[in-house]
């Protein structure tokens, strides 16, 4: 191609406005779990790939942790190739639908976008989610063909998204895999964490059938510490190495007055209890959770906004979110923040709640709170809030949903007392390779890092699929 045609081509992706995805209405969607986006069609995929500059250097890939070809898998899309971007970004990512759902494109891939420098980026990870739905609707899933097996047993422990891509990384590598899960479904926090209205249960288990298809072995109800310890399973069941990716799901409290009254419950049991047990179905399945009229939920992360938006889905007449700082400290993701005013979940900012009221009976009747105001900057760079004296006030409600974030929960830890672990609970690990002080032992994720996004944890994973292949040819010299 002559150097004025690309010349020209480039002019013209600059002057095209980005494609965005097609929603169902505020008022109706707020109403019903169906997804919010409706995704893109075969056109408007091809219009928006059209965008790319095609830049040779694809500064992109380098905020995509799992080293995604994206000009790569966009060219295709311009070719109408559908199909085969589909098979491209699989060779880096085996959840592709997941992450064109609910990664934090905005930070990492499309910030690097040079679209973006006068306008808006190329809108990558919904790309992304149009070739995975695409491959989904035509029904034909391409599976590699399976390496010679080199006699290998590796468990890996927690089947999120870190879990999942260690897995199918061994898998590739010819390894027997065993993929460990505490709970009756495989996809960790995919599965029980995000709900059904940004991540359709559908698009997990389709994405789990592909990784199963690799010949990897999935064991639910197996909580690794009460099942079995990492020891049992490296001696006794011979296994010669582990990855442990078991997340952060402990749920975080703060410590106020009337948090063990009857209403105040985490959002982490809160969207499990609605994920798992299919409150999204009601009233086909009659879930154990209370549904209240008038619900707070206290954060301003992304579990905080899907907490608040399955509340009003389940029926809450008013669902306030309660956060100490302004929005523009929020740390969920602008599209999360985005829909979540358009649902109508009042936002009540710059204010922190000091307590739970009890209404005689051992129920939340009200949320004690107190206004704050910015002052200077914490450890993290964001204004530190500073309460207002004399601003108390109470909001009446009947159900509080605390999303303060999670920490390790300790219950396999505590069963390897020679695997060293930090002052908060958290596995030391090396950074580049997951190596823990366990031989043979590997780690990555939340359990390493404390909470952080899906596609932080698949990174984690790759790295340490490759560290334990090189950890095996030390193992066993002979092996080719």
């Amino acid at each position: 191609m002559g150097v004025s045609k690309m010349a020209t081509m480039t002019e013209e992706s600059k002057t095209k406005e980005r494609v965005e995805m097609r929603e169902q209405p505020p008022l109706v969607r707020a109403r019903n779990f169906r997804e919010v986006p409706y995704g893109y069609s075969p056109e408007e995929a091809f219009e928006e790939a059209g965008r790319c500059l095609s830049c040779k250097n694809g500064p992109c890939r380098e905020g995509c942790p799992v080293g995604v070809d994206i000009p790569g898998f966009i060219g295709l899309i311009k070719e109408r190739r559908y199909l085969d971007a589909c098979y491209k970004v699989k060779e880096r990512n085996a959840l592709p639908a997941v992450c064109g759902r609910v990664c934090p494109q905005e930070l990492q891939c499309e910030s690097r976008c040079l679209m973006g420098k006068k306008g808006k980026p190329v809108a990558i990870g919904n790309l992304e989610r149009f070739v995975a739905d695409y491959e989904a609707a035509n029904g034909d899933m391409k599976i590699p063909e399976r390496p010679r097996s080199t006699g290998r047993k590796v468990a890996v422990i927690g089947s999120g998204p870190g879990g999942l891509t260690c897995a199918v990384d061994l898998a590739k590598s010819g390894h027997h895999v065993t993929l460990f899960e505490a709970l009756h479904k495989p996809g960790g926090v995919l599965i029980y964490g995000i709900p059904e209205f940004r991540l359709p249960k559908a698009i997990v288990e389709r994405e789990v059938e592909y990784i199963t298809k690799l010949g990897v072995e999935f064991v639910p109800n197996a909580v690794i510490g009460k099942l079995y310890t990492i020891d049992e399973l490296m001696n006794g069941r011979g296994y010669d190495s582990c990855f442990i990716c078991i997340g952060a799901g402990l749920p975080m409290f703060l410590g106020i007055p009337g948090e063990n009254l009857n209403g105040v419950c985490s959002a982490n049991e809160y969207l499990t209890r609605a994920n798992l047990m299919k409150a999204y179905l009601f009233p086909e399945y009659d879930t154990p959770i209370k549904v209240g009229k008038r619900v707070a939920v206290l954060g301003g992360g992304n579990v905080a906004m899907d907490s608040a938006r399955v509340a009003l889905r389940l029926g809450a007449e008013k669902v306030y979110l309660i956060y100490r700082r302004s929005e523009a400290e929020m740390p969920a993701r602008k599209a999360e923040v985005h829909h979540a005013h358009e649902e109508g979940i009042e936002f009540v900012l710059l204010t922190n709640p000091a307590g739970f009221v009890d209404d005689g009976k051992g129920n939340v009747c009200a949320v004690e709170c107190i206004k704050m105001e910015l002052g200077e900057p914490d450890e993290t760079g964001r204004r530190r809030p500073v309460p207002v004296k004399g601003s108390e006030f109470q909001i009446e409600i009947d159900v509080a949903i605390p999303a303060l974030g999670t920490r390790a929960n300790p219950i396999l830890t505590k069963t390897v007392p020679d695997l060293m672990i930090n002052r908060k609970g958290y596995i030391v690990a090396e950074e580049g390779s997951g190596m823990t002080s366990k031989p043979g032992v590997f780690a990555g994720g939340d359990i390493v890092t404390g909470s952080a996004t899906v596609i932080l944890a698949m990174g984690a994973g790759r790295r340490a699929a490759n560290a334990v292949n090189e950890y095996l040819k030390w193992k066993y010299w002979e092996f080719k």
